[in-house]
């Protein structure tokens, strides 16, 4: 990006002084103009000189050299500024996600799962110098997008997230923490995170949770934990009608949030409760603030100096002043 600057614009009332020196040759010409009275000319030989009314080039042509003397001491210059950006600390990050029947609750709107995809989606947009990945799991798990820094084929997968019953029912808290940590294990960032979401309790899978996250301390991973769902009871799936379609009834929410609680504590990570999209919202926001990237940001400034044509130009016409008074207005001075 390139601007014009003036380094020493306080120079510029100097040319307050011009008005001035241009009274003061009119008012010192007058006075050594002299005048002579007579009564007839008609005995003299008398010519037209032009030479005479151009004398005033004289002064204009010092007032000019004056006026450019000041502006480049006032030093005009262009500014040529670029920035180059580095990310000096990049973060792998994995979202375990809990894709379990519960997850279509609707005491989040339209439902658990489909609130928790808008509010991932705009975590994900947020973190473009990051690399992201996605474990989707319920009775088993599986990696949905291994770490990639093409955040559209991450938001393509999040999108893509639903309920199936491929998946084993259940909730295996330590299979989708497992796999994520496995996912991250051979990272080579200096920072490794996992956020981990549940709306239940551990109730399958061949992997401990507590196992689990003592892995992750092995490779130096942290975890969040989140705790997804209203306090009391929420609109559930509890049977499949004979169209496929879900029969929703009130059950009361449960979540394990002394073993969430101590999975973060014991990974350095921390856990947050969810009983609402905005409170998610905001938890979300709470992570992204805790795990900053670092960006270095170099500026290069390069200057072009334009006081030099002036300077030239200045010279030029006292030069040119200089010449004329000592040849062509030789005879006027």
């Amino acid at each position: 990006m390139n601007r014009f600057e003036y380094v020493n614009p306080e120079f510029f009332w100097l040319l307050l002084l011009l008005p001035l020196l241009v009274v003061w040759y009119i008012w010192k010409r007058n006075k050594q103009t002299a005048s002579l009275s007579m009564s007839s000319l008609k005995g003299f030989k008398t010519s037209k000189n032009w030479l005479s009314k151009l004398r005033p080039l004289l002064f204009a042509l010092r007032l000019a050299a004056l006026a450019a003397i000041i502006v480049a001491m006032a030093r005009p210059r262009t500014v040529d500024e670029s920035t180059r950006i580095k990310t000096t600390k990049g973060i792998d990050i994995v979202m375990a996600i809990d894709v379990s029947a519960s997850m279509l609750a609707r005491d989040l709107r339209p439902s658990r799962l489909e609130a928790l995809k808008t509010v991932a989606a705009r975590f994900i947009s947020a973190r473009p110098n990051d690399r992201i990945g996605l474990v989707e799991y319920a009775g088993e798990s599986y990696t949905k997008t291994p770490l990639t820094s093409d955040k559209s084929i991450v938001l393509s997968s999040l999108k893509g997230l639903r309920y199936n019953t491929v998946i084993d029912p259940g909730t295996a808290i330590g299979m989708g923490l497992a796999t994520a940590v496995n996912r991250l294990k051979e990272s080579r960032a200096k920072s490794k995170v996992i956020i981990l979401l549940t709306d239940g309790v551990n109730n399958t899978g061949f992997i401990d949770p507590k196992i689990a996250s003592e892995l992750a301390v092995e490779f130096g991973i942290k975890v969040y934990t989140i705790g997804l769902g209203t306090n009391g009871m929420a609109q559930s799936p509890i049977g499949i009608r004979p169209d496929g379609s879900f029969q929703y009834g009130s059950i009361q929410v449960e979540i394990d949030e002394e073993l969430l609680k101590e999975i973060a504590a014991t990974t350095g990570g921390r856990y947050f409760r969810a009983t609402s999209t905005t409170k998610l919202n905001e938890i979300y926001d709470e992570i992204n603030k805790l795990e900053k990237t670092d960006i270095e940001e170099f500026r290069y400034t390069n200057y072009e100096e334009k006081f030099r044509p002036l300077a030239l130009l200045a010279l030029a016409l006292l030069g040119l002043e200089f010449l004329l008074r000592y040849t062509l207005f030789r005879s006027f001075i």
